[in-house]
């Protein structure tokens, strides 16, 4: 079986590999795991990941609680390695990164739209999985990300019913601030940083985690993810600011708080403050403007499948991404068209898609080589993907996410109230 180290790294000229990896794939594109630790946070084990490579990147970098999916996007993390957080595509007996490949094909991957506007892949998705909550924090606007040179981070939750059978420690999520929050508590807050519990979460307000739901989460909005194992379909940015100095007892430093903003700001307060979208930390219908269940796209129960909105809505009056999972009976087989091209990944039963096998694993080793992660280009989207679940015992489940303004016709926040079948 190969594994990711016998694979040989192209690093350029890989025009006719990935041509070739298209036609063997039927438009498709094969993706290794992208395993991403993080320093400051303590893996849950749900990703799939075997427990006794739970710590490859080594004991210092953090034990790995992410996996990304169809990433462009390097992961801002210190000491990380070079290709950290970049996906691979996986072409006969070499790979060559996802990134790479969207340089050298361009529209002929993304479609002319994304490709004419953005020149890359502008968004990513992630499986982000903790034992515990992590910090209240928030991700900055393009406004306040232009200032260090980076991009701006919208991102959405679905927590996937297959990879949460258990919640962990806290399946909750503090979002926002209480109505009628003043800057000054705040402030007050952040000038706490070095006294002990910074008291932040007494300003904010906890939501129970249901498997199968999510939320639409706007830059500049104050979140503390709680423990369910959660899809994150997100912007292509990895910047973040952490407001809350203590975690279970684990310590916050000030530097990720302030790594994100220009350096002569890193002890202004009021600075730090403004980065806040202060209107919607403080919206009193909250959950009503941010609350996402599933919605289906048609009435297909029928025909032995469903395909269902996950995340859909718009942040700010922008579409900037949307995601759906589809379900298929055991034995269902049908063709799905799309707007637009998108990354999948598999997360119950076994399958095809188009010319690739699908198969959901049980464990992975780190280097593994898996059969449940696709890239499927524009063409190929709006052409139709057929699906074929042939497991004759249980679904073939696949989440997929899609680019900015994609899908024109995907519901409005709150369209599940009104679900009709």
């Amino acid at each position: 079986m190969n594994t990711v180290t016998s694979l040989k790294t192209i690093t350029e000229n890989c025009r006719g590999l990935i041509e070739t990896a298209l036609e063997d794939g039927g438009g498709l594109l094969r993706l290794a795991p992208n395993w991403v630790p993080r320093s400051f946070l303590h893996p849950g084990r749900r990703l799939k990941l075997a427990p006794q490579d739970l710590y490859a990147f080594g004991l210092n970098r953090g034990g790995i609680d992410e996996r990304w999916f169809a990433s462009t996007t390097p992961a801002a993390n210190e000491n990380r390695t070079p290709d950290e957080g970049l996906s691979y595509v996986v072409a006969g007996e070499s790979r060559v990164t996802l990134a790479a490949a969207i340089s050298e094909l361009g529209a002929g991957i993304v479609g002319k739209k994304l490709w004419n506007k953005y020149k890359r892949w502008p968004v990513y998705s992630k499986f982000f999985d903790n034992m515990g909550p992590i910090p209240h924090h928030m991700h900055q606007s393009h406004k306040h990300a232009q200032l260090v040179g980076q991009e701006g981070k919208p991102e959405s939750y679905y927590f996937p019913p297959q990879h949460n059978n258990v919640g962990n420690n806290f399946p909750y999520t503090f979002f926002g601030l209480e109505p009628g929050t003043t800057k000054a508590q705040l402030r007050q807050c952040l000038a706490n940083w070095n006294k002990g519990d910074n008291g932040i979460l007494d300003l904010s307000k906890a939501y129970r985690l249901k498997p199968g739901s999510g939320w639409l989460v706007g830059p500049g909005i104050l979140h503390a993810p709680g423990s369910l194992c959660t899809y994150e379909p997100q912007w292509g940015s990895d910047v973040f600011g952490m407001y809350q100095n203590l975690v279970e007892g684990r310590e916050v430093p000030w530097s990720l708080l302030v790594k994100d903003m220009p350096k002569e700001k890193h002890q202004n307060l009021d600075f730090i403050i403004s980065e806040l979208d202060w209107d919607a930390n403080v919206d009193p219908n909250f959950k009503e403007n941010h609350y996402l269940e599933p919605t289906p796209v048609a009435d297909t129960r029928k025909e032995g499948f469903v395909d269902r909105w996950i995340v859909y809505g718009k942040i700010n009056g922008k579409q900037y991404f949307t995601a759906k999972e589809l379900t298929l009976d055991p034995g269902a087989k049908c063709t799905i068209k799309d707007n637009g091209a998108y990354g999948l990944i598999t997360v119950q039963g076994k399958g095809k898609m188009n010319k690739l096998a699908l198969d959901c694993p049980k464990m992975i080793r780190f280097h593994e080589l898996t059969e449940d992660e696709v890239f499927c280009t524009e063409e190929t989207a709006k052409a139709g993907v057929t699906f074929e679940n042939t497991s004759t015992v249980e679904p073939l489940v696949t989440l997929r996410y899609f680019g900015p303004d994609v899908n024109p016709e995907a519901p409005e926040l709150g369209a599940y109230k009104h679900n009709n079948f």
